[in-house]
């Protein structure tokens, strides 16, 4: 059953993944506001569902270590494990807006969270109120930067979703939530059913098994965008769903339920959440050196054998 679980919530995700991005170009132009902005907010959102409801169920379960493993595993998954293989799959320009607004923005996040559970080992409902007040300036600033600049991030568009209709657009929308929801749960299950199979523990299916398969979605998303060459798409999900994770996933949680650091796992904070804040600071580098404003395959593969490492370190 449970490898059954496992198939079926792929085949939803590959499907999801396709409807959404063809959702999230549509309405670019319907809203005249940059691809990369619909990247970071409508699919951020559908993608970052699944690690909301994991997280929300773990908190008020009172299983804590879920609720920070599958966030900050999920963290490290997406620029790791999916932005790995999306730049294995092909090259990835990078807008300059990314380090100038975008990269400071997940760095900053990354930040407060770390402080935050350093300072008392508990996320509180204000620290959630913080999270969310940011992310909220955050996108009314991204929005209103991106108006400024639709007719340069919409040259390479298929013109023909110029003319969908509305009906269509949200059918899209629908059909892609759908199938990213109930595929990433049932693929969630299907794993765990397997990871406690062979004995793993809460933790260690948190930061690994169920954070790979809550990023399965942005997988989905960012491989189909860039085989569709929709790059600024690609990557404004990835820099996006991060921000969302942490800012809007966490930051709900602990609103409503407090999330507290477990000390029986201080990985959380000796080690894992550094790893984090690792993956997302070395993107700096990769995109100015050696080729500028792009990360191609060879960085691709340098990303993913890290976030290797890191799961043999994980469940070791």
């Amino acid at each position: 059953m449970s490898v059954f679980l496992v198939i079926v919530g792929l085949a939803l995700l590959v499907v999801g993944g396709d409807f959404l991005v063809r959702a999230a170009v549509g309405l670019s132009f319907k809203l005249k506001i940059s691809k990369l902005v619909i990247g970071m907010t409508v699919v951020s959102f559908a993608t970052s569902a699944p690690e909301l409801l994991v997280s929300l169920q773990a908190a008020l379960d009172g299983v804590s270590d879920i609720s920070l493993g599958n966030v900050i595993g999920s963290n490290i998954a997406n620029i790791g494990l999916v932005l790995g293989i999306t730049a294995i799959i092909t090259p990835l320009a990078v807008d300059k807006d990314f380090y100038k607004f975008n990269w400071p923005m997940m760095m900053l996040v990354s930040f407060m969270l770390y402080y935050f559970l350093w300072n008392d080992n508990v996320l509180t409902a204000m620290e959630g109120i913080i999270l969310f007040v940011a992310l909220t300036v955050f996108l009314y600033l991204l929005i209103k930067s991106s108006r400024k600049s639709t007719k340069a991030n919409l040259e390479e568009v298929d013109d023909a979703l110029a003319v969908v209709s509305n009906f269509k657009v949200g059918m899209w929308l629908l059909i892609g939530s759908a199938g990213l929801y109930f595929g990433s749960k049932w693929l969630v299950e299907g794993a765990e059913q397997l990871a406690e199979t062979v004995g793993i523990s809460d933790y260690a299916i948190s930061v690994t098994v169920i954070a790979i398969g809550t990023s399965v979605p942005e997988l989905a998303a960012s491989v189909v965008a860039a085989l569709k060459k929709e790059k600024a798409l690609s990557l404004g999900n990835l820099i996006g769903s991060n921000i969302f994770n942490i800012a809007s996933v966490l930051g709900l949680t602990a609103i409503i339920k407090p999330i507290t650091v477990n000390p029986a796992t201080p990985e959380i904070l000796s080690t894992n959440i550094i790893w984090m804040i690792g993956f997302a600071a070395i993107l700096i580098p990769l995109i100015l050196i050696p080729k500028r404003f792009e990360i191609g395959r060879l960085k691709g593969m340098l990303l993913f054998g890290a976030y290797m490492v890191f799961i043999y370190l994980a469940l070791i």
